[in-house]
């Protein structure tokens, strides 16, 4: 019987429609062996997580998926098992946070100017007590009062990068995150990362550079990926000996056809994946969380 393991998903810590409970559950239910929640920008679902996966009896990895930016272009940093309390860590997640929370009201102004009339009570109805407020959660608002059908739509029309209400915000520099995962005792993967542009800075130089600067890992086996694009990413990944993940970007009912182990990644770069998270943890001499094994 082959092990199935999904290591990108979100509860509503962040971005996604489900607890961490009810996504620990669903992710047993679907038959994974071990699961990652990578909620963006924050730990807060851990415990709860935790909690989950041992009730059920499913692995589980504890990680973040943090907002970063290289030469102007969003990249999204998937940093497994970090020390929680590493102080530079949460400086840096509570500079991305607050970024997140000051363009949620100028989103609102912005839709206003369109003739939508959104208020920041809608969007906190919708995103309970998520620590990682954002446009998926005024897009919920949205829904909610009926203006639009979907989140999908919501970003197509209106807050994705070139839409009329679409707000840049604050993502930490790549490369010093980096820096500071390494330093937390994590080990780090580039989530799709041609997922939604052209390759950019993330070609194979640009990987080969990161990877100088700490970099072990990038997302292969993703939705927003094609079959070819796949194809190249895995050689460049096997060219230069980073590990290759596969996962759903799982976000329950709030991003469609991501469905919790439609990706997957192979057993044997997830215990390459485990020994360089081992050898991150003990270079920086950091107390680090330890895989939840069943």
């Amino acid at each position: 019987m082959s092990v199935r393991i999904d290591l990108h998903t979100h509860s509503r810590a962040s971005d996604g429609t489900q607890t961490p409970t009810e996504l620990i559950r669903a992710a047993h239910a679907a038959g994974l062996d071990v699961v990652a929640i990578t909620d963006h920008d924050t730990t807060e679902g851990w415990a709860e997580a935790e909690k989950a996966a041992e009730e059920v009896g499913i692995g589980l990895v504890r990680g973040i998926e943090i907002s970063t930016k290289l030469a102007g272009q969003s990249v999204h940093l998937l940093a497994y098992l970090p020390d929680p309390t590493y102080t530079p860590l949460l400086a840096a997640l509570q500079a991305v946070l607050d970024g997140r929370k000051a363009r949620v009201p100028a989103i609102l102004a912005k839709l206003s100017e369109l003739g939508i009339e959104l208020d920041i009570d809608d969007v906190h109805q919708v995103a309970g007590e998520t620590a990682a407020i954002g446009r998926p959660h005024v897009a919920d608002a949205l829904v909610a009062k009926g203006i639009l059908r979907d989140r999908d739509q919501a970003f197509s029309e209106l807050l994705s990068q070139g839409r009329p209400a679409y707000v840049k915000r604050y993502a930490a520099p790549l490369e010093e995150m980096l820096r500071i995962v390494a330093e937390a005792g994590a080990v780090s993967v580039v989530a799709h990362p041609w997922g939604r542009h052209d390759p950019g800075p993330l070609g194979e130089e640009g990987l080969a550079r990161l990877q100088e600067l700490g970099l072990s890992g990038v997302e292969v086996d993703h939705e927003d990926h094609d079959r070819s694009t796949r194809t190249e990413l895995r050689a460049i990944a096997r060219n230069l000996g980073l590990v290759a993940t596969g996962s759903s970007d799982h976000h329950g009912a709030g991003k469609t056809g991501h469905d919790l182990g439609c990706n997957t990644t192979d057993p044997d770069e997830y215990a390459r994946l485990l020994e360089l998270a081992a050898q991150a943890s003990a270079r920086s001499g950091r107390q680090t969380p330890e895989v939840l094994v069943p």
